[in-house]
């Protein structure tokens, strides 16, 4: 494993305005995720059909961010690689504000092979972005201890805090090493759904921004974890959201706040999601964030995850520009 020693400190933001999206070369219901994953299922339509439909749902998705500010750099999906769920690109590797490239843990074998360090590293660099270090704790899979990344991990920057729902792809000596590598406090809880499962991932049921956040409180069994999930949210400044079970089931946890240069703070979410908030609670989030909405219905049914697990955050310093040369 990577030496995890702090490199450079940077100011950290709890938003950031850019991100790495990868554009799918295969698509479709890994049969690697799907016993844990109770978000995903089985396709009825053809390999070609449900590609088209992912590579269609992802344009538009590009676009809209674009749309709205946000600077996304757009990785491509290595064809013969065979990665079904590579528009998650969220799950391997986390980008921070002291230059660091981190690399996760995942469960699945075909996932594995989504990690491309060296394609990412020269996407940010076309881009003008450092990476001064790479923290990789990708051997961890071989002692089973795992954590994919901010599927598993949802960080709240500023507070220097890190909230994992623990399950079978969320372990919890692999969460308090990285938050140890981070310098990052680990508030670590155990959740279930309506039908007594695992949550697989901490980020369909909660998500920090930069004063408000959105959690299925519901889900978090034991009274004290759920306490101290709420009491550190709110000793952190945010405004509390409360989701339902059925929310959740619309992906209204699986969102993402980000920052546009002009726009401001903004949220991106499905129209599914934003719609099963209704009326109150769709005016307390707008008073905190402008929701960027998205379709993405064939992602969500047959991946699984929303649009908040198709964007990678980018908090990497940008290279300084060279002085220009003297006469």
């Amino acid at each position: 494993m990577a030496d995890h020693a702090a490199v450079k400190t940077g100011e950290p933001r709890q938003c950031a305005s850019a991100v790495v999206m990868v554009r799918p070369a295969t698509f479709y219901s890994n049969p690697e995720t799907l016993a844990t994953n109770q978000f995903q299922h089985l396709a009825s339509l053809s390999l070609g059909e449900t590609l088209a439909a992912a590579r269609a749902e992802f344009a538009a998705a590009v676009e809209r961010l674009l749309h709205a500010g946000i600077e996304v750099m757009v990785l491509e999906a290595d064809p013969l690689a065979d990665t079904p769920d590579a528009l998650f690109p969220n799950n391997w590797f986390s980008t921070h504000a002291d230059g660091r490239l981190l690399l996760y843990p995942m469960s699945a074998i075909n996932r594995r092979r989504e990690r491309r360090p060296e394609a990412l590293q020269s996407l940010l660099l076309a881009h003008g972005y450092e990476v001064d270090s790479i923290s990789d704790f990708s051997s961890l899979e071989q002692v089973d201890r795992l954590v994919e990344g901010t599927g598993s991990l949802v960080f709240d920057h500023p507070a220097r805090r890190v909230y994992a729902s623990l399950s079978a792809r969320t372990h919890p000596e692999a969460v308090a090493t990285v938050a140890q590598a981070l310098g990052y406090e680990a508030v670590m809880f155990h959740t279930q759904d309506a039908q007594g499962r695992l949550v697989y991932h901490t980020n369909v049921m909660m998500a920090v921004g930069a004063s408000v956040a959105v959690l299925a409180d519901g889900m978090i069994q034991d009274p004290s974890e759920r306490t101290c999930v709420l009491d550190t949210l709110s000793d952190s400044g945010k405004d509390v959201l409360p989701l339902s079970l059925e929310q959740i089931d619309e992906f209204a946890g699986n969102v993402l706040f980000l920052e546009g240069p002009t726009q401001g703070p903004c949220v991106a979410l499905s129209e599914r999601a934003f719609k099963s908030l209704g009326g109150p609670l769709q005016r307390r989030l707008e008073r905190h964030a402008s929701p960027l909405l998205f379709k993405v219905p064939t992602i969500e049914h047959l991946g699984g995850g929303g649009i908040r697990c198709m964007l990678a955050e980018i908090f990497l310093p940008k290279r300084a520009a060279r002085p220009a040369a003297t006469p």
